[in-house]
């Protein structure tokens, strides 16, 4: 099953975004086969305030564990986690469902 989660960054965190960044990167190598697709959010002013990742696990208690597991979450990099189900209707620019 496919879950969104979406996460915002605290205020004022680049810095602790970058400190943490290569253990989050380590950690996210370590489970590519849950990771459908995943990236920055981005504000106005290019700089990262967040991430969205879209993960293949067997449920929300699974996408949980997942999420939680981020080095990220330890350092307290987050105001803001959202897990949510997901139904891909198109991949790769054609239509799936």
């Amino acid at each position: 099953m496919h879950f969104v989660v979406t996460r915002h960054d605290k205020p004022n965190s680049l810095q602790l975004r970058l400190a943490t960044r290569p253990r989050h990167l380590v950690y996210l190598e370590a489970v590519t086969d849950k990771i459908v697709y995943g990236g920055a959010l981005l504000a106005a002013d290019g700089t990262q305030m967040g991430s969205i990742l879209v993960i293949d696990v067997p449920d929300m208690a699974a996408a949980r564990e997942f999420a939680d597991a981020d080095p990220f979450v330890d350092a307290g990099l987050f105001a803001e986690t959202l897990i949510e189900p997901f139904r891909p209707v198109f991949r790769d620019g054609k239509r799936i469902d």
